[in-house]
């Protein structure tokens, strides 16, 4: 499903740049629960981002679904993000002025339209059914993020990608969004990605791959 060959990534940074990631090759097939861990700076956030389509490489080829996508431009890749993959990030990304419910209808406009009965299902999926008049500031966090993973999945992605989902929960809740993650995949065969420092959410996952100053220097079988 993810082909990524020889990607390398770099920012200008004054008179000179930066390389963040140096010449990665991964695949990652369909249906895999797949971490990607490393220290600050690694350069694991940069992949996911280009795995996302939100950012392209500099250089290198990938490949989703089979379709080149690193030289597609802005409106080709949105369209892209918004009909086959959905996305959790650390800090929810919810809008403030609007309910559970209509964040997660919000997330549907990308993807052809809006179905309220689908808005409602996603978040009976993640329990959420008691909550869905409520606005982020009347949520705990762990409910935010549930909100986030219910406006991912209400578009029935084939992708699925996570950047630090756990990082800002404590450890029950934490551990309740990796279940729900775990079930998705389980029931759906979603292809998930998660970026994660942790070990204990890493170890949730059926394949580990570790990156250390934008290169992959190993992977493992969980």
């Amino acid at each position: 499903m993810i082909k990524l060959e020889n990607i390398v990534k770099k920012y200008a940074m004054g008179k000179g740049e930066l390389t963040v990631l140096k010449g990665i090759n991964l695949e990652i097939k369909q249906g895999e629960l797949v971490a990607i861990m490393g220290p600050s700076g690694s350069g694991k956030t940069t992949m996911l981002n280009l795995i996302g389509c939100l950012d392209v490489p500099t250089s290198g080829s990938y490949r989703l679904e089979g379709k080149e996508v690193s030289r597609l431009n802005g409106r080709e890749l949105a369209r892209i993000r918004g009909q086959k993959i959905g996305f959790i990030f650390q800090t929810f990304n919810l809008l403030s002025r609007l309910t559970a419910l209509a964040n997660v209808e919000l997330g549907m406009t990308y993807a052809g339209g809006v179905d309220r009965k689908q808005a409602l299902e996603a978040l009976a999926k993640v329990g959420l059914s008691e909550r869905i008049r409520h606005r982020p500031i009347e949520l705990s966090g762990g409910e935010q993020q549930r909100v986030a993973i219910a406006r991912a999945i209400v578009k029935n992605p084939a992708l699925f990608l996570a950047d630090e989902p756990t990082g800002q929960l404590d450890s029950h809740s934490g551990e309740e969004v990796m279940s729900i993650l775990t079930d998705l995949h389980a029931e759906r065969g979603i292809t998930v990605v998660i970026v994660t420092h942790d070990a204990n959410i890493a170890s949730h996952c059926t394949r580990i791959i570790h990156v250390m100053d934008g290169e992959i220097i190993s992977e493992e079988n969980a």
